[in-house]
């Protein structure tokens, strides 16, 4: 018996696979998914998606949304996410500092906007965790 991950966000399909277990990030901390799980709804949290598959575990990195488990099927909707093999560390520094530096004005911005940065500043920490990990 297999799953099948779909990984997708507001601008697109970011992974469809067939896959053996499936780790993701929840606020809650990691949940392992294997073939007959439950059904299950999880809020996701910024950090390390692992997707094993023929014993190779493939890497990717969320950054917020939910889980959902019904049957053979993990469907998460993302706020973002990306393969560790797309991550490019350089402008994910760049994109933290900017949003780290807009942080610093919290009290001018909107709530919104202050929750947004936020989450870009974890994601940017999740991606370049991963990135450093797997050197």
């Amino acid at each position: 018996m297999s799953l099948i991950l779909e990984i997708v966000t507001p601008e697109a399909r970011v992974y469809s696979e067939t896959v053996d277990t499936v780790v993701i990030p929840t606020v809650e901390g990691e949940v392992g998914i294997l073939p007959g799980h439950i059904p299950l709804v999880a809020q996701v949290g910024a950090g390390e998606l692992r997707a094993t598959k023929g014993g190779v575990t493939q890497f990717l990195v969320v950054g917020g949304g939910f889980a959902q488990v019904t049957g053979e099927k993990v469907s998460i909707l993302a706020d973002s996410a990306i393969e560790e093999a797309k991550i490019d560390v350089n402008a994910v520094e760049n994109a933290m500092k900017r949003a780290q530096d807009a942080l610093k004005t919290k009290e001018a911005l909107d709530p919104a906007e202050v929750e947004r940065l936020e989450g870009l500043v974890r994601f940017s920490v999740a991606q370049i965790g991963v990135r450093n990990r797997r050197k």
